[in-house]
């Protein structure tokens, strides 16, 4: 039994850790990569930061391929 809980545990520390890990990079690809322009790149760090990963999630499939497609990076 404390070898499955043990199993459990460290698989949930990896799957923490790699959440937490994409969150920094979108933060850092929002920060860097978003044009100062208007509001859009306040509001997205804003929704990274409250959303913690989810707002990670949806900067990562809604906003960042519209800023690729728009200007190119």
């Amino acid at each position: 039994m404390l070898e499955l809980f043990g199993s459990f545990f460290i698989f949930a520390i990896i799957i923490g850790f790699a959440f937490f890990a994409f969150w920094i990079w979108m933060l850092i690809d929002c920060i860097s990569n978003e044009p100062s322009t208007g509001n859009d790149k306040i509001i997205w760090v804003l929704v990274i930061l409250i959303l913690q990963w989810a707002g990670a999630v949806l900067y990562f499939f809604i906003r960042r391929p519209q800023r690729i497609g728009q200007f190119g990076r």
